[in-house]
């Protein structure tokens, strides 16, 4: 059984240069998991491109099990960049569904 974790977040931030500067902190402490984190088996995260009403940014990151998104939740680099990310966002979403 595969876990996908979707988890996506709206941004404080009140101006677009802002925003995009956030959402690049964002990117690149998740994507820089990858290779640290050993239960990440793939991940994708990226800004929105369509702007409107969307969110600002999204995760998909995949996982043998549930008990393997666990650790990856409780590692220590993940909860650096998590701190990172509650400085940055107004609301976050998630799912996990099995795949």
């Amino acid at each position: 059984m595969t876990i996908r974790h979707i988890v996506c977040w709206k941004l404080n931030a009140l101006t677009p240069r802002r925003k995009a500067d956030d959402a690049a902190g964002i990117v690149a402490g998740l994507e820089a998991l990858v290779g640290v984190v050993p239960e990440i088996r793939a991940l994708t995260v990226g800004p929105d491109v369509a702007g409107d009403d969307n969110w600002d940014v999204a995760l998909i990151a995949d996982f043998d099990d549930l008990d393997a998104l666990d650790r990856y939740q409780k590692h220590p680099e993940h909860k650096k960049v998590g701190a990172f990310i509650r400085t940055v966002v107004a609301d976050r979403l998630a799912v996990d569904l099995k795949v």
